[in-house]
């Protein structure tokens, strides 16, 4: 099976997209913004896609297995840590969701190494959908009379941050779980 199939082609694009949203992002005016956040939306929506293609067409490669998690992290955490140097994010919360992703990471490479498989869980993706979703209303940053953009993003990441430990700590116990069941 072709290795660079399309899902993978996405899943690098979206890869390749980050450093554009940073130019746009680290350039303070409202089309940048704007720009920051079209592009960001594009590199999101690939995220979604590229596992739809790869499922519903048979492509699923250990490619894709591999670089879509890391996609998915590079995008996230590279927009975190400009959005706290211009303000938009309280740095702790970015610390909170970046060391979330560097333990699940950590776990599940070290699951992988004892043979256990830890699956992506629900609440996982919907701290996905949280944190994406609190982004682009932070890339936005837009402040109408009634509606303020970086208020919304915010509660929003806190959202994302309380289901980021929920689902962190669930794989910690399925990983502890899977060790248990195994050597019993």
């Amino acid at each position: 099976m072709n290795q660079l199939n399309l899902p993978n082609k996405l899943t690098l694009f979206r890869i390749f997209v980050v450093p554009l949203i940073i130019v746009f992002l680290i350039k303070p005016s409202p089309l940048y913004s704007f720009l920051a956040a079209v592009v960001f939306t594009i590199a999101a929506i690939t995220d979604w896609l590229d596992g739809h293609l790869a499922r519903s067409t048979g492509q699923v490669t250990a490619l894709g297995k591999l670089l879509d998690p890391i996609a998915d992290k590079i995008l996230i955490v590279s927009v975190l840590v400009p959005l706290v140097g211009i303000g938009s994010v309280p740095a702790w919360l970015a610390t909170i969701i970046i060391g979330r992703e560097l333990a699940v990471s950590g776990i599940r490479a070290v699951a992988a190494s004892e043979k256990l498989i830890i699956p992506a869980g629900t609440l996982g993706k919907y701290k996905t959908v949280f944190e994406i979703a609190a982004i682009e209303f932070l890339l936005l940053n837009w402040d109408f009379d009634v509606i303020n953009f970086k208020t919304i993003g915010n509660l929003l990441l806190f959202a994302a941050v309380a289901l980021s430990l929920t689902s962190a700590t669930n794989y910690f116990l399925l990983y502890w779980r899977s060790r248990e069941g195994r050597a019993a």
